[in-house]
């Protein structure tokens, strides 16, 4: 594939994520199962699986460039879930890494002479660096979203994207970060680098915000969800600390911890509770200093005594 055709897949996979905003669920899909996805749909190869999104209403959207080969399956977009061909996978990485940094090197240059233009006295010149800046920040926005729906750890992607929102005070966009991450988690729940992204926006919106207490209980149906999901696939220790690093967001909600951990324990049955107990047991040999380990030991022990006939019975 050459390079024109990839950045044309990156601009089609973006046109797709501008035109539904809505997505909440992204999956990496082998070509071969395209037929079936559309058949399980209902709807048509022609209408359905081409790699242009679609409208609610059923239509399909034009991108703002050429299909790559309209013969070949690359995107599937319906109800909100969007796949992508694993045939394109390393290309359209290549692309979203190549469009992220360099939109990021033009925003650090933009800033560097924009706070050198301040320093000297310019500050009337300011309005014209304004609209400019505008739109290198939602470039680098746009790239950095693309670049983590395919690699969920990039880290400085990550980190350039709280680098424009330290200096936003819209709290919409806060929520649409949230929104962001929720759904790199939708594929990739054991992401360090989105839980530790999804916290740091949860303290910006501490200050910015006064129903944070909607905010954790919205956090905790996530969190419980994805829990379901992956609890016996060793998930359950990182996303205690995650509860463990909300519950700190605000000195009010510290009480609110241990319900926090008992709702997630109690998902499982008590044989995965043991199961989370010798795996937490050998975390704590490694990681002796980790308080989190230690705690949410102390109340997975908890949640045995709860689930024993013996309290039941009192």
């Amino acid at each position: 594939m050459t390079e024109g055709n990839s950045f044309a897949l990156l601009n089609q996979l973006e046109d797709i994520l501008d035109s539904d905003p809505l997505i909440d669920e992204v999956g990496f899909i082998h070509p071969s199962q395209f037929v079936t996805l559309n058949r399980e749909a209902g709807g048509s190869l022609a209408s359905s699986v081409q790699t242009t999104p679609q409208s609610e209403d059923g239509g399909v959207l034009r991108p703002r460039v050429p299909e790559v080969n309209s013969s070949e399956t690359v995107f599937w977009c319906r109800d909100h879930k969007l796949g992508i061909s694993t045939q394109v996978l390393l290309p359209l990485y290549n692309a979203a890494k190549h469009a992220f940094m360099a939109s990021l090197e033009r925003y650090k240059s933009h800033s560097s002479v924009s706070a050198k233009k301040d320093e000297s006295g310019g500050n009337d010149m300011s309005s014209c660096f304004s609209p400019s800046l505008n739109i290198l920040e939602s470039e680098l926005m746009k790239h950095s979203r693309a670049l983590l729906l395919l690699s969920c750890d990039f880290v400085t992607a990550w980190n350039s994207r709280k680098l424009v929102l330290s200096k936003k005070n819209n709290v919409q966009i806060f929520f649409g970060e949230l929104f962001l991450s929720a759904l790199v988690l939708s594929y990739a729940p054991k992401s360090e680098s989105s839980w530790s992204h999804r916290r740091w926006v949860i303290k910006m919106l501490a200050g910015k915000c006064s129903n944070l207490r909607e905010i954790m209980e919205k956090e905790t149906e996530l969190v419980t969800r994805i829990v379901e999901v992956n609890f016996s696939s060793g998930t359950g220790l990182l996303l205690i600390d995650f509860s463990l690093s909300l519950a700190e967001t605000k000195n009010e909600l510290s009480r609110m911890e241990p319900l926090l951990l008992v709702s997630f324990l109690h998902v499982g049955r008590t044989g995965q509770v043991l199961e989370e107990l010798n795996r937490s047991r050998d975390w704590a040999r490694l990681h002796i200093a980790d308080n989190s380990c230690f705690h949410y030991r102390t109340v997975s022990f908890l949640v045995l005594v709860l689930k024993s006939d013996t309290f039941k019975s009192l």
